[in-house]
């Protein structure tokens, strides 16, 4: 479906543009009120990150939502996926989260979960979008909906979060570095695991509204990695701004992306009989981890980039395990959306019942070179750029130098104006001399 607003990951942009200000996120308030409430009211649940502007926002979305005789339950600083769990154990119309995720806190974004803390159908944006262009107009004032705040929303996910592995499992005796990106974990995830009895180095939980993602969390794995080797950490814990991204450092200071934390949760449950089906990646998936699987007897699914088309992938096919090498890793069989600490809990118990280091967890796994690049749009449209002649003609002639031994993937980013420019194959030389030519090709172009 052909959406205006709504893209693969909610509505997301730069505060004070066109869609991220107060008066587009007051009718985006109000348009969902009308569309999830369906003249009946009820209650929607707001969480945000640790952006400066989740204040403006949420106090936008409040008004809209009440202005269409919506009740809010107003969570304050939460985890996306914490947000979708309490949606669905709160029976909440919806939740709704203020966070850009990953991205610079000059960026915010509005995305959505159902009643059951799944991402919204395609067809309710749609609805939302057609409510967006009509005259806004407000409920009478006995049907006005209420605001309040929930007090105990940390503590409730972070029971959840535990659940997720026995209950009678300990950390005690692992060391545990915990980066939280500055962002919406900071009071719950070091938390969770020095419950658990890990000892805990908790780094990036200082956020000022402005420091989210700055050079910590799961896109500066470095910060991870050197409190690691200064601790002399067993592990080291990376989430992202939202807490839906997991990245791990081993004691040795090698970084583990999400195909690796992919891996090894496979593995686990394959052994423990909770393997349902086969894992499912995306076109970014490395190959090393497709072949791995393959070897011991695990099938790998692709599907677009974006974690709403695992999980759609997943539910048609009612299988268990996906994610994607950025860190979204979805367990299905602990939750309803991707979740950095409950994927983290599932490699620090398996940890616990093989006996195993991380580092040794990821035997097996040989990924191949892989070169990711992000060339930003100076202006020119993303589908001029990929509709480029001259950037065909460039992708043929490397995809010859490749043969059969890799691949190339050329795609818009779906949360910002960039092409990001993929490259793997078996030299690591070859991948990196033709991403550099083909990232000047597109810089050329934008």
């Amino acid at each position: 479906m052909n959406r205006k607003y709504f893209g693969t990951d909610g509505i997301r942009g730069r505060v004070g543009g066109d869609k991220i200000n107060p008066e587009f996120v007051l009718k985006l308030g109000w348009a969902a009120g009308r569309v999830l409430g369906d003249g009946r009211g009820g209650k929607v649940l707001i969480g945000k990150d640790t952006r400066i502007s989740g204040y403006l926002l949420e106090s936008a979305l409040e008004a809209g939502l009440v202005a269409a005789g919506i009740d809010i339950h107003l969570l304050g600083p939460m985890p996306t996926p914490g947000i979708a769990y309490l949606t669905r154990t709160l029976h909440a119309r919806a939740g709704i989260v203020i966070s850009a995720s990953h991205n610079p806190h000059h960026d915010n974004g509005i995305k959505f979960f159902s009643s059951a803390g799944t991402k919204l159908p395609d067809e309710v944006e749609v609805a939302i979008e057609q409510e967006l262009d009509r005259d806004m107009t407000i409920v009478e004032s006995q049907r006005l909906g209420k605001a309040y705040r929930m007090a105990d929303a940390a503590g409730r996910y972070i029971e959840f979060c535990k659940s997720s592995i026995p209950w009678v499992m300990s950390f005690r005796g692992l060391k545990v570095v915990v980066d939280c990106a500055n962002g919406a974990t900071y009071h719950i995830a070091p938390h969770v695991f020095e419950e658990l009895g890990a000892e805990v180095v908790a780094i990036g939980v200082e956020p000022d509204g402005l420091n989210i993602n700055a050079g910590v969390g799961s896109t500066h794995a470095e910060s991870v990695r050197q409190a690691v080797l200064e601790h002399g950490a067993d592990l080291g814990i990376a989430l992202d701004g939202d807490g839906d991204r997991l990245i791990m450092v081993d004691a040795d200071g090698v970084v583990l992306d999400g195909d690796d934390i992919l891996y090894i949760i496979a593995r686990s449950r394959q052994a423990n009989g909770g393997l349902k089906g086969a894992v499912v990646g995306t076109q970014m998936t490395n190959l090393g981890l497709e072949h791995a699987l393959h070897r011991i007897g695990i099938g790998l699914e692709r599907t677009r980039v974006g974690d709403r088309y695992i999980m759609e992938r997943l539910q048609e096919k009612k299988w268990v395990l996906g994610g994607e090498p950025s860190g979204h890793v979805i367990c299905l069989d602990r939750t309803t959306t991707g979740d950095g600490i409950i994927s983290a809990l599932q490699v620090l118990a398996e940890m616990v019942n093989s006996g195993h280091t991380l580092s040794r967890l990821r035997d097996g796994l040989e990924k191949y070179p892989q070169r990711l690049e992000n060339v930003a749009l100076d202006g020119a449209s993303a589908n001029d750029v990929m509709a480029s002649p001259a950037l065909d003609d460039a992708v043929r002639v490397a995809e010859g130098e490749l043969g059969e031994s890799g691949r190339i993937l050329l795609r818009p980013s779906g949360t910002e104006p960039l092409i990001r420019v993929m490259v793997e194959g078996r030299d690591a030389a070859q991948v990196e001399t033709l991403t550099r030519r083909l990232a000047e090709v597109v810089g050329n172009l934008a």
